[in-house]
């Protein structure tokens, strides 16, 4: 008994040797759907998986001053081009593994806007918006509103926000009177009205790459929990979170 007993707690401590402890920094709006996938994954490989969740280009900023992470998911392409070509991503790991679409929500008792050129007008007086500098939510949103010739009636209205979950919250107050996020985003809130949905061909390409940082803590761990990203089963929570499936292997 008293073998078997050491035996049980050697395999416990060589367990725990090997266990990797895996840092991802990933976008504000994948927050519920790569929670879910982590909590699978630990039980399955026994690894830990953290992350820091903020705005992506706050987290590229973290990355470049040198901040230990081992997988960087942002919201957009933009935020992976420029630390790659600072030789801060690992080029041949990096993949592009979502889509999304843009919604602009409002408070549910609110009938000020059935359509993007109504944010124009004089009854709405404060919209909420990622900072288009660093959250891409807000950058897609910009690009749109430009696109549709509506961006100069309402920058003066814009209130910047940290990333999209604030711009989320801000409508859910009610201290705005509108705001634009992810579909996905307003998919997870009861607090909040889908005044219009921007159709995926008429809105901004958004993409999500993930990619193994160069100065990565836990290369090994990380690679093979970037290998579970592009699985069908992670593909499976992320497309019931909203998010469309762009890199998935074994479909």
């Amino acid at each position: 008994m008293k073998k078997l007993l050491l035996l049980v707690v050697a395999i416990l401590a060589a367990r725990t040797l090997v266990a990797a402890q895996v840092t991802v920094f990933a976008a504000a709006s994948l927050t519920e759907s790569l929670q879910e996938i982590a909590a699978a994954y630990e039980k399955q490989s026994g690894d830990k998986i953290v992350f820091n969740f903020a705005a992506s280009g706050t987290l590229a900023r973290q990355i470049e001053e040198g901040a230990p992470a081992d997988i960087f998911i942002s919201a957009d392409e933009a935020k992976a081009d420029a630390l790659e070509k600072k030789g801060l991503l690992v080029r041949e790991t990096r993949k592009s593994l979502l889509g999304n679409s843009l919604v602009i929500v409002t408070p549910p008792d609110s009938a000020a806007i059935q359509s993007p050129s109504d944010l124009t007008n004089a009854a709405v007086k404060r919209i909420a918006l990622g900072d288009v500098r660093i959250v891409p939510a807000g950058t897609y949103a910009k690009a749109y509103l430009e696109k549709s010739g509506l961006w100069a009636g309402v920058e003066p209205k814009v209130v910047p926000c940290e990333n999209v979950r604030a711009v989320l919250a801000a409508v859910e107050s009610g201290n705005m009177d509108a705001g634009v996020v992810y579909k996905t985003d307003a998919a997870i809130s009861k607090k909040v009205k889908v005044a219009f949905e921007v159709p995926v061909a008429d809105g901004p390409k958004i993409s999500y790459p993930a990619a193994l940082v160069a100065n990565a803590p836990q290369p090994e761990a990380a690679k093979k929990f970037l290998g579970c990203l592009t699985g069908s089963e992670a593909g499976a929570v992320f497309a019931r979170h909203g998010f469309i499936v762009l890199s998935t292997a074994g479909k």
